[in-house]
């Protein structure tokens, strides 16, 4: 693992490079490579140590009883999981984490921040740093709710497409999912998602093609 790619995650910014073999030590970071499909959590484990994906993408997900799965999440290289758990002694994974494709994740335990971000600059600024981390995934959460929230497919979608547009500044954006993935995140149907598609493409609203979307905000919704 390089020193280097490491200082410039948002985990580790700002903490000089020197300084990272010390602060690795003290979280207890260990590698692990997982391959496509394997799963990297699994809701129901006890949490000591969150993750940060060195390379490759991942899902959080979730399954009910019946079998039932949603996909909450995506991450990518730089981006943490598990880490409100992680910093929660006694907590049980609510959730899983599946590998896209082969991932690299370093595991940390974060918890033991709690206990020495008082001892040294470098436990403060990374602390800092997981609060901010904290309070983006906490907007992403409250950008899955309200997509989650219309009855109707077609407002779930423009829900949607209408957050990455102001994220992206443009209303022609990829969007980071296949046609599965975005029903697994809508918790809609995929034959029904990819109907609606057709007729809002039809009713003049948009324009897409496998993960590429563009808006039309002069369409007319029907």
């Amino acid at each position: 693992m390089e020193l280097s790619h490491l200082a410039a995650m948002s985990l580790f910014r700002g903490i000089r490079e020197e300084a990272l073999p010390g602060v690795l030590g003290s979280l207890r970071a260990q590698e692990r490579i997982f391959e496509r499909g394997e799963g990297i959590c699994r809701a129901g484990d006890p949490v000591r140590a969150a993750g940060l994906l060195l390379s490759g993408e991942a899902h959080i997900e979730h399954s009910d009883l019946w079998g039932n799965q949603s996909i909450l999440a995506g991450i990518g290289p730089g981006e943490l999981f598990a880490e409100v758990y992680a910093c929660t002694p006694g907590a049980v994974l609510q959730v899983g984490v599946t590998a896209v494709r082969e991932c690299r994740v370093l595991f940390l335990e974060l918890g033991r921040i709690l206990d020495s971000a008082a001892a040294d600059s470098a436990g403060a600024q990374l602390a800092g740093n997981l609060l901010r981390i904290l309070a983006g995934k906490n907007l992403a959460l409250t950008r899955k709710i309200h997509c989650t929230a219309p009855r109707g497919i077609r407002s779930r979608v423009l829900t949607y497409l209408s957050f990455l547009a102001v994220e992206h500044g443009s209303t022609s954006f990829d969007i980071p999912f296949n046609r599965q993935q975005m029903a697994d995140y809508l918790c809609v149907d995929r034959s029904a998602l990819s109907a609606e598609l057709s007729r809002m493409q039809k009713d003049g609203l948009l324009e897409y093609g496998r993960n590429h979307f563009a808006l039309h905000a002069a369409g007319r919704q029907v």
